[in-house]
């Protein structure tokens, strides 16, 4: 294996898991995306990074995106080189919206486009690259596909499936706070053990979503229902949690985007929104409302 293309450029979406009852299994792709650019040099790692982590992200090895990058080289036996990468980065970070599965997908597909044989890093084998980096694959999974995606381990194998969106059905609003919450701080919130009740309302609950998705968009609110995870993690995110509470009880499905603490409304307008957001949050200003629209595309680098 050698390394043929020496520029490669890739963009990978912001992802929101869960959407509900799909606690590590269901995730959709938005339209919100990184853009990132490699170069293959004979020199160290160069990293210029805008927009989202700017000054703030390592900049060397430590880096999510060459880390990455370097595992799809090692798994396609392709050699190292010096490596300088550009980033724009427009997901926002600690806010639930999938930002460190994006840079591992970038990683990998940028990984993919620099290779003579590019097969070796098929969509299987980045997926399961990914999910040992990530834990889940339910962030990875949409990263990749695009759309809404179904996820699930087999053994220690991740595989994924897109599922059938009819059209209309989903029109996503994120609910953006300034506040960000750790992935491993949100999960360290969750019990060890659930009612076997609760685990049954979530096992019909996430059935009735991928039916709701398929053309049955007046079910969503039910659909979207939960027990696992989100209440469970409001004393770390206790104003998300209660907006989107309130969302629920105005009719909206709205659901806590990953592992929080921004909110994802299935389905709705910035307009209809923002009186209720300015209504019951402390500080309206510390949020932003954005309507997103689903991504549908596959994730694909581009050489040269």
């Amino acid at each position: 294996m050698r390394i043929q293309h020496t520029q490669v450029s890739v963009q990978v979406p912001a992802t929101s898991a869960n959407l509900g009852p799909g606690f590590d299994s269901l995730g959709l792709a938005l339209d919100l995306c990184d853009e990132l650019t490699v170069e293959a040099t004979t020199g160290a790692v160069e990293i210029s990074v805008q927009g989202e982590g700017a000054g703030a992200l390592p900049a060397g090895e430590d880096h999510l995106v060459v880390r990455a990058l370097r595992r799809g080289l090692d798994h396609a036996g392709a050699p190292q080189t010096g490596l300088r990468l550009q980033a724009t980065n427009r997901i926002p970070h600690g806010r639930g919206l999938g930002s460190s599965a994006a840079a591992t997908i970038a990683g990998l597909l940028l990984a993919r486009g620099m290779v003579s044989a590019p097969e070796a890093l098929d969509d299987q084998t980045v997926l399961q690259l990914a999910t040992e980096f990530e834990g889940h694959p339910d962030n990875a999974a949409p990263a990749l596909h695009g759309g809404v995606v179904l996820s699930w381990m087999q053994g220690a194998t991740a595989r994924a499936v897109p599922l059938e969106v009819a059209e209309g059905v989903l029109r996503p609003v994120v609910l953006l706070p300034t506040a960000t919450l750790s992935t491993h701080q949100a999960r360290g919130l969750l019990p060890e053990q659930v009612p076997h009740a609760d685990a049954v309302f979530n096992s019909s609950r996430s059935a009735l979503l991928v039916h709701a998705l398929g053309g049955a968009p007046e079910l969503l609110l039910e659909a979207t229902e939960d027990r696992l995870h989100q209440e469970q993690r409001a004393p770390g995110m206790s104003e998300s949690v209660e907006l989107m509470r309130v969302l629920r009880r105005e009719g909206h499905a709205a659901v806590i985007s990953g592992a929080g603490p921004s909110v994802l409304v299935m389905s709705g307008a910035r307009a209809e929104l923002a009186p209720l957001v300015r209504r019951f949050v402390s500080d309206a200003a510390a949020w932003r409302i954005a309507e997103v629209p689903l991504r549908q595309l596959p994730t694909a680098p581009v050489v040269g």
